[in-house]
């Protein structure tokens, strides 16, 4: 984990609880937990609204549900995400 990620991180923490409603705290979401399935046990309403507040937040766009379901894994695969998208556009 970068130090350039890890604010990131807090804040895509935040954003799906916020996003979300969950009745957890964003530190209670680990890096590398599944948001899916036996992880956090989000759902299909549950990606939509994840998908329009990265895209809102972060200034990225996540153009299909492939891209979606592969980038919403976990907190780890958003900021990856995040970081490549922003590299794409400074580069």
């Amino acid at each position: 984990m970068t130090t350039t990620q890890d604010p990131l991180k807090s804040d895509i923490k935040q954003a799906i609880v916020r996003s979300l409603r969950l009745p957890i705290a964003p530190d209670d979401i680990g890096d590398a937990t599944p948001l899916f399935g036996e992880g956090l046990g989000l759902d299909s309403i549950d990606v939509l609204e994840l998908v329009l507040e990265i895209e809102r937040s972060f200034g990225v766009t996540i153009g299909d549900e492939q891209t979606g379901m592969k980038v919403l894994g976990s907190v780890d695969t958003i900021a990856s995400f995040i970081v490549t998208e922003r590299a794409k556009r400074s580069a």
